[in-house]
């Protein structure tokens, strides 16, 4: 067998989120690499104090984590000469919150669940292996299995501060 050559390339996204309402954010996503802009919004209906304008932060999350894998799936069925017709992918994102009192809660995840129906006459062995493929170049999911950190920095008096 010959030996190839590793290839790393970096993907790398930029967002900036502005308020734009009650509870409604304004969020520009850049892809520079691809030279690709969006435009999304988010919004919490009545009982969190917004309008309901667009879908919340954890429905877009969702959506998100369930494209990703779906788009994994359908690029390396190419890439390992599956043939399929296609793929439904069902999500169950469990979270919940602790508050005491009126003070601002606490949330933690509970589970995150993902029901994979791959339309095709492929063996069941080279469909686990097709799933474990597109599980490793999911961007989204391998996020969370690795537990990445997440840094904030806070502008306080016209200086950012690691918070």
């Amino acid at each position: 067998m010959t030996e190839q050559a590793t290839k790393t390339f970096e993907v790398i996204f930029e967002g900036t989120g502005r308020s734009s309402g009650k509870m409604r954010n304004d969020i520009s996503v850049e892809w520079p690499m691809m030279k690709e802009s969006f435009e999304l919004a988010t919004d919490e209906g009545p009982f969190h104090g917004g309008d309901g304008t667009a879908p919340p932060p954890l429905a877009l999350f969702t959506a998100a984590l369930t494209g990703c894998l779906m788009t994994q799936i359908r690029a390396f069925a190419k890439r390992l000469k599956i043939d399929m017709q296609g793929v439904e992918v069902k999500a169950r994102l469990h979270w919940k919150g602790d508050q005491i009192g009126m003070e601002p809660y606490v949330t933690e995840a509970v589970s995150f669940g993902l029901d994979v129906d791959i339309d095709s006459d492929a063996a069941p062995e080279r469909l686990r292996e097709l799933l474990e493929c597109a599980k490793k170049g999911c961007f989204l999911e391998q996020s969370l299995a690795k537990g990445v950190i997440v840094g904030h920095r806070l502008k306080l008096n016209n200086e950012w501060h690691d918070a």
